[in-house]
């Protein structure tokens, strides 16, 4: 039996190797995990909390047993019980007994996730499904034996030509009630489903003149939402967290594989991105000032996967060909039916999946951006853990979706975090002496300013997010320091001490500190697969619309706001375009969650344009392996990069020996007249 065991810490992906009854805390320290501990590891300030993820996890080759960490501690037990109670432990009184996966809340991190999914300004007709009417009742006397409920339906169709057919028990309830304390005058809350069917939902004594939405774009990392005014169709707060699941597995088909491999480990995957809900829910309507009960409708946009978890539909149908949604309709439900806390009659909206890998945050992004109304080819990619890709115009439209992995989040780089205060997210690299400088997220100066040094003394330097990984590869490639393939030249080590030997490869010295952060071969490798994918499922999607250009190119989502277009194409993780025409659209998946909370004609509108969207299903093109090895080269082995090549002197491809030797070969870039 071994005296050792691995653990893996979520959602970093850290892993090590330690002595049996070492304790978290001091693993997580020694691997440079972002855990919280203020009292040295006396277990007193409680704030080193874990959760122990139990189950089988394929991706990181562990069993992660109950019996592998320590029983709880009378000091956990005693003045940190609430902490057992939530089902988490003391990363310093627990002792790893085995080999485990060991997930590090957002609360617990010393630098807290900078979620960026800020709600996009956009004109938005306003066409709610909650609608407010204010009416006064006649008392009933023994002339006209009328119900009250019928007397009010009368009134909503007399007044407002609306014809509420049908309501609940509750409502019903709460009817008289509210007519006796106002001297008959209420405010109802009516609901305008999709089909019409409309349903007086709640009721409030005398005149309540606002209610509210939740637009939430849940995505495999990060969970967005954006708290509307029905009324004014005002953003009155957002609030973000990240993806609890990300526990489970990083990317989707990891956690897919974790229900396969866990009785009940779809219920725990729905149990958790639910509670985040209601945790976002109250912090939204905190900031708001308002109550839960006033939020009576809620619309999500999702993946696929995302979107069977959260409904609490079996996802495993999707881990494997021919990948069946369980349905391609949206789905309207009432949310006390998902567990989430609102108003007790609020509805819950999610916009429909257009096929097994492309899901309803991408209809939200179509909703969003309308490229079925445009003349222009307009390619709409949307960077995450899973990218979607969106293709055409007016005439015809396509979709797919490429697994790029975690790697644009920091995630499997060896320096890599996610977007945090002490990221590095900007990066500059002298191409005669190879310096670097770099700003970090929290600080508005550059690492050669004068104040630097002393502005991020107390936020630290602590690793490299998505917009910087991007940034740092293309300078060095742009610099001479990786070659076309990727490799990092050993004879760079020549010209400065940067470029150091690592076993058999060599890395680049970003910074040197408390924490030396280095770009290594096997990170600048985690980023071409992630790119090529990319890449590769644009490409497809370019094959079947006969084009070989685009006219604009929007990326979408948090990643594609922050990153410089110009290093993204630089990488090829984009096709040549126009850069005047390349931009971010920020949070469009988010935005078209918003549209349909406000509009609820857009719910129809949007089905029926998904209905003529072509799927593209990469997994089952034979071309696309074809495509995926050209697009291993920065920027593409055979693509020639007219339109970048105008803006950037793009270097000659060339090949080096990644042992040492200088023998090269070279093919200059065309370059644009």
């Amino acid at each position: 039996m071994s005296d050792t065991a691995t653990v893996v810490f979520t959602p970093t992906g850290l892993r090590g190797e330690f002595p049996l009854g070492t304790s978290v805390l001091q693993a997580a320290q020694q691997l440079g995990v972002d855990l919280e501990s203020s009292c040295g590891g006396r277990g007193i300030c409680g704030r080193c909390q874990v959760m122990h993820s139990v189950g089988e996890f394929p991706k990181h080759g562990i069993n992660s047993l109950a019996e592998h960490l320590s029983p709880p501690t009378e000091r956990e037990e005693g003045k940190n019980n609430e902490v057992l109670r939530h089902g988490r432990r003391l990363g310093c009184s627990a002792q790893i007994l085995g080999d485990m996966v060991v997930d590090v809340p957002s609360d617990s991190q010393i630098h807290k996730q900078h979620i960026v999914k800020e709600a996009t300004a956009v004109e938005i007709d306003h066409d709610p499904a909650v609608k407010l009417f204010t009416v006064q009742v006649p008392p009933p006397n023994m002339d006209e034996p009328q119900s009250d409920l019928r007397r009010v339906q009368q009134i909503l169709l007399d007044q407002h030509h609306v014809q509420a057919i049908s309501t609940d028990l509750s409502v019903l309830q709460a009817l008289q009630p509210a007519l006796d304390r106002a001297e008959r005058q209420i405010t109802v809350a009516v609901y305008h489903d999709t089909e019409d069917q409309n349903q007086i939902m709640a009721v409030w004594p005398g005149v309540k003149e606002r209610v509210y939405g939740l637009a939430v774009d849940l995505g495999s990392t990060t969970v967005a939402a954006h708290l509307c005014d029905l009324t004014s169709r005002d953003v009155v707060s957002s609030s973000s967290v990240m993806n609890p699941q990300i526990r489970f597995g990083e990317d989707l088909m990891s956690r897919v594989s974790y229900v396969m491999m866990n009785d009940g480990g779809d219920r725990e995957m729905t149990q958790a991105v639910r509670q985040a809900f209601n945790e976002m829910a109250k912090d939204a309507a905190e900031k708001a000032g308002i109550k839960l009960a006033d939020i009576l409708e809620l619309t999500v946009v999702c993946n696929p996967i995302m979107h069977h978890l959260f409904l609490g539909i079996d996802p495993t149908p999707l881990g494997s060909a021919p990948f069946a949604l369980a349905t391609d309709r949206p789905v309207t439900v009432r949310s006390a039916e998902l567990d989430i806390h609102l108003h007790p009659q609020a509805r819950c909206f999610v916009l429909p999946c257009i096929a097994g890998h492309i899901g309803a945050d991408t209809a939200g992004v179509i909703l969003a951006e309308r490229p079925d109304q445009a003349d222009e080819i307009t390619l709409i990619v949307d960077v995450g853990t899973n990218a979607e890709v969106v293709l055409g115009n007016k005439d015809r439209l396509l979709a797919a979706s490429s697994p790029t992995g975690p790697a644009f989040e920091g995630a499997q780089i060896s320096c890599g975090q996610r977007a945090a205060t002490g990221a590095i997210e900007r990066v500059r690299v002298d191409p005669e002496t190879l310096e670097p400088r770099f700003k970090v997220i929290g600080c508005d100066l550059w690492s050669d300013d004068p104040g630097f040094a002393e502005h991020t003394r107390k936020i630290g330097i602590s690793g490299v997010c998505g917009s910087g990984i991007i940034e740092v590869l293309a300078e060095l490639f742009l610099a001479g320091v990786i070659d076309s393939d990727g490799v990092i030249d050993p004879a760079m080590a020549e010209k400065s001490p940067r470029v150091i030997a690592n076993e058999r490869t060599f890395s680049y010295v970003l910074y040197e500190g408390d924490k030396t952060l280095q770009i290594t071969q096997n990170d600048v490798r985690a980023i071409q697969l992630a790119k090529s994918a990319l890449y590769a499922g644009t490409q497809l999607l370019l094959d079947h619309l006969g084009i070989t250009k685009v006219d604009r190119i929007s990326l979408a989502g948090a990643f594609g706001s922050h990153i410089d277009v110009k290093y993204a194409m630089v990488l090829g993780l984009i096709p040549d375009c126009n850069l005047a025409n390349v931009g971010p659209v920020g949070n469009a998946a988010g935005t078209g969650a918003r549209i349909a909370l406000l509009d609820r004609s857009k719910r129809n509108e949007i089905e029926q344009v998904l209905r003529r969207v072509e799927k593209i299903e990469t997994a089952t093109e034979a071309k696309f392996q074809d495509h995926f090895v050209k697009s291993m080269a920065f920027p593409h082995l055979t693509d020639q990069f007219i339109e970048l090549a105008k803006e950037v002197q793009l270097p000659e491809r060339r090949v080096v020996n990644a042992s040492g030797g200088t023998g090269r070969r070279r093919r200059r870039v065309r370059k644009a007249s």
